[in-house]
């Protein structure tokens, strides 16, 4: 089965804890920076006897969680936020921790009002159909459909706090090619938090048929590949057709698209050294600039002389991760 997004099991244990009337805690990450082990975004649902999810760990979530469940027990229906100092020198608010970052931690109490906007949460992220959730000192929880942000997370600070964030997934990933290492790829990548769509040409290719990691599968024309692969800066796109005539074809159409100042987050075919050489020269003939072709990568994946399908897999993740984080 295709990957959930991370939040939905806390949405889903608030959810079905309020129907039954059983009191819950909301914690949320607003704002984090440096080293911090909680990022922005982080949730985590807190009941008397359950939680889901995680705002970071350690001393400074367990403290989190006792807190929450010492409000629920009282009654306090009043929201909570605080920033935590991951430094022991830090003169006030130090979380017990030593990672040297910072993030703002919310404590929001849920009520059976805000049971429509949870069931909203639910609907979207098993869906995928998009808005998102607002988290504010004015309104507390909403839910605002069918809308977007300039970018996933949103966080105005101060004494009139608001904090918006995208529901679904925050990146996605396409696959063009839908073969064995395709294949291999999507069941990794499914563990990562990636929507993932994989393209082919070919109809009923077994492969294709048998991912039921991706998200969406299509059947498509490289020829119209563009019209098929947005442009967005956290969208991935992996070429590994079935030859290097169809990954040609494909790589046409996709340089294109960042020749017109639409990047990719990251852009690699699959292949040896021979092969991706071959590649650039041809396209560098028909005209696309030496800065056009930098930012495609190729051969893709890690140098740890991967020979299974398996293993380039897990090769390619560990390189998509790697400039997910901003490691290389």
């Amino acid at each position: 089965m295709p990957a959930t997004p991370r939040d939905l099991p806390v949405w889903q244990l608030a959810l079905a804890s309020l129907r039954t009337g059983v009191p819950v805690a909301l914690l949320c990450v607003l704002r984090s920076e440096g080293s911090s082990p909680g990022r922005q975004g982080f949730k985590m649902v807190v009941t008397p006897d359950e939680t889901a999810g995680s705002i970071g760990g350690g001393i400074m979530e367990h403290k989190f969680v006792e807190l929450a469940r010492q409000r629920l027990r009282t009654g306090d229906s009043s929201a909570l936020l605080r920033p935590q100092i991951h430094r022991r020198e830090a003169p006030a608010d130090r979380s017990g921790m030593m990672c040297s970052g910072e993030q703002d931690v919310l404590l929001l109490p849920l009520t059976a009002a805000d049971l429509g906007s949870i069931s909203l949460v639910v609907n979207a992220l098993l869906t995928l159909s998009g808005g998102y959730v607002e988290l504010s000192a004015a309104t507390g929880l909403r839910v605002l459909p069918n809308q977007s942000l300039p970018t996933f997370y949103v966080y105005q600070p101060g004494p009139d706090w608001l904090y918006r964030e995208q529901l679904g997934f925050r990146e996605q990933v396409t696959i063009v090619g839908g073969g064995h290492v395709s294949l291999a790829l999507s069941r990794v990548l499914a563990l990562l938090d990636f929507e993932l769509t994989v393209l082919d040409d070919r109809a009923e290719l077994p492969t294709l048929e048998a991912n039921t990691y991706a998200h969406h599968r299509r059947v498509v024309s490289y020829d119209h590949l563009a019209a098929e692969v947005a442009a967005h800066p956290q969208h991935y796109v992996v070429v590994m057709t079935v030859g290097y005539r169809t990954d040609t074809q494909a790589l046409r159409q996709l340089l294109g698209r960042t020749r017109e100042g639409q990047p990719y987050r990251y852009l690699g075919v699959m292949g040896s050294q021979a092969k991706i050489a071959e590649l650039r020269r041809v396209l560098r003939e028909e005209g696309f600039s030496d800065a056009s072709l930098a930012a495609l990568r190729g051969p893709i994946g890690i140098s740890i002389n991967s020979k299974t399908p398996e293993e380039i897999a897990v090769s390619v993740a560990a390189e998509i991760i790697g400039v997910r984080n901003a490691a290389f």
